[in-house]
């Protein structure tokens, strides 16, 4: 996960901002206000009661300069900050003409944008999750294309992961440009061997500590391009490929070093947990499967039917491999122990073009076992803390029974995440044992898993964005 997962509070930085002064409207101007956010879907969720200071805030608005501002718990986190269907910040009561003039005209841009968008879950109970979950992306995604996993201190960076993620969600929801722009990004980021450090900082200068690289990054890079490829307009889906063939032949050139064409379990690499690894852990090893199955995809929409052919065999030799290895102890976290892991979701559908069976069993097995009392799952059966849902592994497990025909768990999964939102309706990293949100709020990784969730289950019932391409 992005982020610090020690659990502790984040270390407040100098780019802090103090809370907003609300603003003081006269009651007819309040009162058009309300029916407008009630008329758009966007209705403040109401005061909840006492959020934890483990929740380290309730949502991320836009100034009037389009500067970010992280909205922090306190009294008044229950009154929505927005100008109506945006998450665009109404001006303080000291703003300056000039300033409330660019705050409209930033309002009506981002409704535009809205607007324009192939909304997944569109006329469903989750309608509101989808668009807050959407405007939440387009907040954590930086002119340039820097997609940060959070706006918290150390959220703030861009994870090829969580990047990759966003650019798939926004693909989806009919913004393939702003996708086009994110994997642009993370392709200027990648090293000249194909592989990826564990983050990177927004400006584009490079990895902020020396976490390291982590070996994973190129698979997701990878099925992240596929994904922006195949919501892409048809006449323009090859350009688009095109225009990232460097990120393509990168990462595939890393992976087929790292796994000898596929015959052999890559080096330990840290995944998803993001620790150090002395073993190579089944959250590393299923993205560079995905991968690979989205190298021949690409390859495929380039017209180069011999590329296409090796990646797809080597995508092929590496689930044998994991089979191999994995399979026997139910497909745990380590080749044969550490307990269920939720990157199980990550061995099915949409990652893998198809599940083996006993994947299949795993995964249908492994949520009683990750299953955590908020109601949420935890990223692994031997996870070190015990009480906490974590929203991104919930939500991959409905991505996952969603892609693969289970409707009524993805939709009793998105129903959870959705009843845990903040009182601004951002997705929060976690959730407590007592049901309230913790964590940075929004999660970039958790949202777009979300509009994914949403947008394959537009699919099987043959209506929203998925139907009309």
């Amino acid at each position: 996960m992005a982020g610090d997962l020690s659990g502790g509070p984040p270390v407040t930085g100098r780019s802090a901002v103090p809370r907003l002064r609300r603003l003081r409207l006269p009651a007819a101007v309040l009162g058009v206000v309300v029916v407008a956010v009630a008329t758009m879907g966007f209705v403040p969720r109401g005061r909840a009661p006492s959020l934890p200071s483990s929740l380290y805030s309730v949502g991320v608005g836009v100034a009037a300069d389009g500067g970010r501002v992280p909205l922090p718990v306190g009294k008044d986190a229950g009154e929505n900050p927005f100008y109506p269907g945006t998450r665009v910040l109404l001006p303080a009561r000291t703003a300056t003409l000039a300033e409330i003039v660019r705050a409209r005209a930033r309002a009506a841009d981002e409704r535009a944008w809205l607007a324009a968008a192939c909304l997944p879950g569109t006329g469903t109970r989750f309608a509101d999750l989808s668009a807050t979950a959407l405007l939440d992306l387009r907040v954590l995604t930086l002119p340039g294309g820097a997609l940060v996993a959070g706006w918290t201190d150390r959220w703030r960076y861009v994870w090829p992961r969580d990047a990759s993620a966003g650019a798939a969600a926004l693909a989806v929801s009919g913004h393939v440009d702003d996708a086009v722009q994110v994997m642009a990004f993370v392709e200027r980021q990648q090293r000249p061997d194909g592989r990826f450090e564990a983050r990177y900082r927004p400006d584009g200068s490079g990895a902020p500590d020396d976490r390291g690289v982590q070996l994973d990054g190129s698979g997701w890079a990878l099925w992240g391009l596929a994904a922006v490829a195949r919501a892409t307009p048809a006449q323009d889906r090859a350009g688009v490929v095109a225009a990232r063939r460097a990120l393509l032949d990168r990462s595939v050139a890393a992976l087929l070093r790292v796994t000898a064409q596929g015959r052999e379990l890559p080096p330990p690499s840290p995944d998803y947990w993001e620790v150090r690894e002395r073993r190579v852990t089944l959250g590393s090893v299923a993205p560079m499967i995905a991968g690979l199955h989205a190298a021949s995809e690409l390859y495929t929409v380039l017209g180069d039917p011999g590329r296409a052919r090796e990646t797809r065999r080597a995508a092929e030799r590496l689930t044998g491999t994991v089979r191999d290895r994995f399979a026997g102890s139910g497909y745990q976290r380590y080749p044969d122990r550490g307990g269920a892991d939720s990157a199980l979701a990550m061995m099915m559908p949409p990652f893998q073009p198809a599940a083996d069976p006993q994947v299949v069993a795993a995964f249908r097995a492994a949520p009683a076992r990750l299953a955590r009392p908020g109601g949420g799952l935890a990223p692994g059966e031997q996870w070190r803390e015990q009480t906490v849902s974590w929203t991104p592994e919930t939500a991959l497990f409905a991505l996952a029974s969603a892609a693969s025909g289970d409707r009524d768990e993805a939709v009793r999964r998105l129903t959870w995440l959705d009843s845990r939102r903040t009182p601004l309706g951002a997705l929060p990293e976690k959730v407590l044992a007592d049901g309230r949100p913790a964590g940075v709020a929004p999660l970039a990784w958790t949202a777009a898993l979300v509009l994914l969730t949403l947008h394959e289950l537009d699919g099987t019932a043959g209506t929203g964005c998925a139907a009309r391409r």
